[in-house]
């Protein structure tokens, strides 16, 4: 890229000629960065392995040295939730990216509405993780669910039994063993597919018409067009996306937590739940921190291979392997995850096999209906976003008719489908037995307050990052990707430690602190690439004409990085909006809980305010869906000229 103006060599001071020509305002600029990422990323993660080595005896923690991660190759229930991560994680990546490309597929044929279509698709994503928990809990309810109610009156239910793909019906979809693992894995997909479809969607507008012209004159049908045009096209991005999203999958906690809480016994547990049981419910931190640590090397593992693609996108770096040694690695890769799949999981295996089977099906008839005829395109392409659709948006119908639902109804099972009559039974119902109130006030403060830390430092750092000539610049933007990827998993045992020393617990200022751990890197990683976007010509012209470096990054680069910039906030605030991990970690009073941990503590055993957390779940999503429909445009554009770009 080239750099504005560059001075003469001779011009140049000794500590210029060392440190870089703009060492000086590059200093200024990460500055803010630098302290909050080493603070509360990087400390920590010091602080943790220190952890790791003690062992907590009465008020004093004795050094023990490796003997918690000797534990560790002991210890069943870690063992356990080893398998449940990597089980989890590698159906859910598998389904992410058959139906999140099936979705960019169609949505990219589309030529009317597709800006709408892309909009609703979004909807599972941009919901809070509470809400999403709840919904489909009441979903798969085995007495009160609707999807047990539908599926037995369309028969499905039963043919289900007789296949064996249940063991009994109706389906004990969260409490069955067998069963409990599959629906938390249905569930993570239905959240995740909407993030694959706006990557691959931006990735397949990338791709010149001309291959596809070239690709049609040759003879070459729909799906050879795909394996040969399609995918290499997409490759950085789908390996980018799946990178990203595995390494937030393995490290899931509030999703399983709030649908199973592990359950039953063990069967859903991931490490991150073992980790949290033994530090925080045991007060074992080092055993806790020993948990978590001895996954890094997965996870370092999956960063050393996300940067490595960053940087032969960017061309600094050619790839060194051939493309038959690559596709002998890809090939290798999937046979062995395949087969720890079905050693680790045999009955979820062919369940899994069978529901891609159908799907892979559906499509192989929607390409051939379309090379058949344009009529029996469109009608294939129109059922299938139907289908999609109806998947992605049932569980939120559900939610806004439950919330307008009186209690009677809800019991009795009346109009299932329909409110009869529409009340706001709930919603008072709601404030008069929780302190709904404080919990929103609570969320609104915190978000924004972790949203303006964010934009802030991630405007100057990303600047700083993209623009500016100073040593060391590399190893920065690799310390922030590292620090972005970094889950909160590893963090949360010596941040909530920190807490405790500063007598911070128990007060929105212990959220305020610990958000940018996670909204402060991705905002400056995002802001790199779309700064970097900005022709550099422009800055050039109002350095020509007497401005400064400052004055041109206000003046020019700030107003044209505006979707850039709305970008970030809408990511951070929802990020912070949804966080539940260290809000149920840190706050224990009702007085500062925020709005996904308020609602998680609404249920009182087996007792579940139906009606309540559907009129607290449309309250809750209504600011995050009408930001995203605003901001709809300037998301994507971000997303595709900052993190997809890299």
């Amino acid at each position: 890229m080239r750099e504005p103006l560059p001075p003469g060599p001779g011009s140049l001071t000794p500590a210029e000629r060392r440190l870089g020509r703009d060492w000086r305002l590059a200093a200024l600029f990460l500055t803010p960065t630098a302290v909050l990422v080493g603070a509360l990323v990087l400390v920590p993660i010091i602080q943790s392995f220190v952890t790791s080595t003690t062992e907590r005896h009465g008020a004093e923690s004795v050094f023990v040295g490796l003997d918690n991660y000797r534990a560790l190759a002991g210890d069943a229930q870690f063992r356990t939730g080893v398998v449940n991560s990597f089980v989890f994680t590698a159906y859910a990546e598998v389904f992410k990216v058959v139906l999140g490309l099936a979705a960019a597929l169609l949505l990219h044929r589309v030529r009317r509405g597709r800006a709408l279509l892309t909009g609703l698709l979004l909807v599972p994503w941009v919901v809070p993780t509470v809400v999403t928990a709840f919904s489909w809990r009441a979903l798969l309810d085995p007495i009160f669910g609707s999807v047990n109610t539908l599926l037995t009156a369309s028969g499905i239910g039963p043919l289900l039994a007789s296949l064996h793909l249940v063991d009994s019906w109706p389906a004990g979809w969260l409490s069955d063993p067998a069963l409990a693992m599959p629906s938390v894995i249905l569930v993570n997909v239905w959240k995740g597919v909407p993030f694959f479809t706006v990557c691959f969607l931006a990735g397949l507008k990338a791709i010149p018409a001309e291959h596809y012209e070239a690709a049609t004159i040759d003879g070459a049908s729909s799906w050879q067009q795909l394996r040969h045009v399609t995918l290499p096209g997409l490759r950085h991005v789908i390996t980018v996306t799946v990178t990203l999203s595995s390494i937030w999958t393995f490290n899931n906690f509030d999703l399983i937590w709030l649908l199973t809480q592990g359950g039953p016994g063990d069967v859903t547990a991931p490490y991150v739940l073992v980790a949290y049981s033994k530090a925080i419910l045991q007060l074992q931190y080092g055993a806790g921190a020993a948990a978590t640590l001895v996954m890094l090397p997965i996870i370092a593992g999956l960063v050393f291979v996300l940067v490595r693609l960053l940087r032969q996108d960017s061309g600094n770096r050619p790839p060194r392997l051939s493309g038959r040694t690559r596709a002998a690695l890809r090939w290798g890769i999937t046979a062995l995850v395949t087969g720890l799949l079905l050693w680790a999981s045999p009955e979820i295996f062919w369940r899994a096999a069978v529901v891609l089977a159908v799907i892979l099906l559906i499509a192989a008839a929607v390409a051939r209906a379309a090379s058949a005829s344009p009529v029996l395109s469109r009608a294939g392409s129109g059922l299938a976003l139907a289908g999609l659709l109806v998947f992605v948006l049932g569980p939120m119908y559900w939610i806004a008719v439950t919330a307008f639902k009186s209690e009677s109804q809800i019991v009795s099972r009346v109009s299932d489908l329909w409110p009869a009559p529409w009340t706001l039974e709930q919603f008072g119902a709601l404030v008069a037995n929780q302190p709904f109130g404080r919990w929103y006030l609570n969320t609104i403060m915190v978000s924004a307050a972790s949203t303006a830390v964010a934009l802030v430092c991630a405007a100057l750092g990303g600047y700083a990052l993209a623009r500016l000539r100073f040593r060391g610049a590399q190893g920065f933007t690799v310390t922030v990707l590292l620090t972005y990827v970094m889950p909160g998993a590893l963090l949360f045992i010596p941040l909530y430690q920190l807490l405790i020393e500063t007598r911070l617990t128990d007060s929105l200022w212990s959220l305020v602190l610990t958000y940018p751990t996670f909204t402060l890197p991705f905002a400056t990683w995002l802001l790199t690439g779309y700064f970097a976007s900005i022709p550099v010509d422009l800055e050039e012209a109002a350095l020509v004409d007497g401005s400064t470096r400052l004055q041109a990054f206000r003046r020019v680069v700030l107003p044209l990085a505006k979707p850039g910039l709305l970008a970030v906030a809408l990511f951070t605030l929802t990020n912070a909006w949804n966080e539940f991990l260290f809000a149920f970690v840190f706050i224990t009073k009702d007085e500062f809980k925020t709005l996904p941990v308020g609602m998680q503590s609404m249920i009182a055993g087996d007792v579940v305010p139906q009606g309540q957390l559907a009129a607290a779940s449309l309250l809750v999503s209504i600011p995050v869906v009408v930001m995203y429909a605003f901001g709809q445009r300037f998301l994507t554009e971000g997303l595709t000229a900052g993190a997809v770009k890299g």
